[in-house]
């Protein structure tokens, strides 16, 4: 399935690792964000330089480390530079045609943790908060729900 079609969280597997993780779980996200950030960068430093060998393991970490939260999109997106980078290892080819993933890549790796962060946060309200009208109703004079 390409990475597109992939659900940015499968939430129902990040509530099974919350659940497996207990009270850890808010340090390993934090991990994972730190790590994450990490693998980007030398992701995007990798193919600044078209060095396919340096794309893979930080691909590879960053897949596996993604699809335990159920951030499925991005583990998508870095299985697929993770795959081609070792074909072009394999066949001495430049990691060109990745570009498009790889700018991709910090976007959905921000999007992915702002709602994992959103969802583990016990502080953040997780509905909005009106008062004395209904929050779907239209605010008069914008024409658009709040």
């Amino acid at each position: 399935m390409p990475h597109q079609e992939a659900d940015l969280v499968n939430w129902s597997d990040f509530a099974r690792t919350r659940g497996e993780l207990g009270t850890a779980f808010l340090r390993i996200l934090g991990y994972f964000r730190e790590d994450g950030a990490k693998s980007i960068g030398a992701v995007e430093d990798a193919f600044r330089a078209r060095n396919a060998a340096a794309l893979v393991t930080p691909a590879h970490t960053l897949k596996g480390e993604s699809a335990q939260f159920g951030a499925y999109r991005l583990s998508a997106m870095a299985e697929e530079i993770e795959m081609v980078a070792r074909r072009c290892v394999e066949t001495r080819e430049s990691p060109d045609e990745l570009i498009e993933t790889v700018v991709a890549l910090r976007p959905c790796f921000s999007e992915t943790m702002a709602l994992l962060d959103r969802d583990a946060n016990p502080l953040v309200a997780r509905r909005p908060v009106t008062f004395g009208r209904r929050s779907d109703a239209p605010v008069q004079g914008f024409g658009r729900a709040v």
